[in-house]
Order: C-alpha cells, then structure tokens, then sequence
C-alpha cells in the first residue's frame, strides 16, 4: 500500500533543473529541490509524480512568519507505506540546511528547515488521503 504526503514549505524548492554553469538562482532552487529529495530518501526511494507548485497562503507555520506568504507544495509517494511517516519526516528534516534568499517572501534567521519549533517552523508534512 502506498503512502502519500504533501510537503508544504516557505523555502524556494523550484525544480528547475539547472546545472552549475547555469543560471545562479535557479541552481540553486534546484538545489534545495535536491536536498528535499535527498533528505527522504535517506530512509525510502520517494516518488515525485508532478513539480512543486506555489499555492495559497498556507497557515500551519510558525508564528514569525505571519501575512500572505509564498508557500511551495510538493506532493511525494512512498511505495511501502511503513517505510517512514509524519514523525520521523519530521526528525528527520529538523535543521536540514537549505539555500536562502532566492524567490521567498520571508528571511529566514537561520538557514534550515525548522519542522518542530512552533514559532519558526517553514516547513510541515500532511498525508495526502485522496
């Protein structure tokens, strides 16, 4: 059975595919896409179906980041649904570091993803039960 989740995060995690000798930006949103991809798939081979998308506002982060913020959505399949969940998602990206000043609409104090600290968390984990 499969497990399907969502990543919701106000980092830039553009795939766009760009090599070093490339445009500097978009290497380095790819490169964030990359340490997304990475940092899963340390426990479990994701699955990424479709690119991820800027959506609406979303208001599960932490509280320093107020107002209309961009978010990017990134849905991901795991073939065995045991293979990991929401909890060890979120060990597992506490203080993964990421690139910064890119297309966000926040400033991040420190370089990381924040999945715990209520008050700095810019990136959070929803099963997607469709």
């Amino acid at each position: 059975m499969n497990f399907n989740f969502n990543i919701y995060t106000l980092v830039d995690i553009t795939n766009t595919g760009a090599k070093r000798n490339q445009d500097p930006r978009a290497y380095k949103q790819y490169q964030n896409y990359l340490t997304v991809l990475q940092t899963i798939g340390l426990r479990v081979n994701p699955t990424v179906n479709t690119n991820p998308t800027l959506v609406a506002n979303y208001p599960k982060f932490g509280s320093a980041f107020k107002g209309t913020q961009r978010v990017w959505k990134l849905p991901i399949e795991i073939e065995y649904e045991a293979a990991t969940n929401l909890d060890i998602l979120i060990n597992d990206f506490d203080f993964v570091p990421f690139i910064p000043n890119l297309t966000e609409s926040v400033t991040f104090d420190t370089c990381v993803f924040r999945t715990t600290d209520p008050n700095f968390k810019n990136i959070v984990f929803e099963i997607d039960d469709k």
